[in-house]
């Protein structure tokens, strides 16, 4: 798939970035070459290959799924930078 000076373009002003008209083929050359790869690697028989989530084989550890009161308060709270009635306070991120 070949990408074009144009298709940098638009893809650049919908993602916000300023790209100089200078550096539009040269990018649109680099992406086409990315994207040649990417369907190279489309050619790999893949067939009878499980998805993995990590090259090693590991399981986690269980433990019993057991209702607590949650330990002492203060101890949690300890570390906190602030505290009020036994809860976390934190700055308001959404207006």
């Amino acid at each position: 798939m070949a990408i074009d000076a144009a298709t940098v373009r638009k893809v650049a002003r919908l993602a916000r970035i300023a790209e100089p008209e200078d550096r539009l083929e040269p990018l649109a050359r680099e992406i086409s070459g990315i994207l040649a790869w990417i369907e190279q690697l489309e050619e790999v028989d893949t067939d009878g290959v499980e998805p993995m989530t990590t090259s090693v084989a590991a399981t986690l550890p269980m433990r019993e799924d057991v209702v607590t009161e949650g330990g002492d308060p203060a101890k949690v709270l300890a570390n906190a930078p602030k505290a009020a009635k036994d809860f976390f306070v934190v700055p308001k991120v959404v207006e």
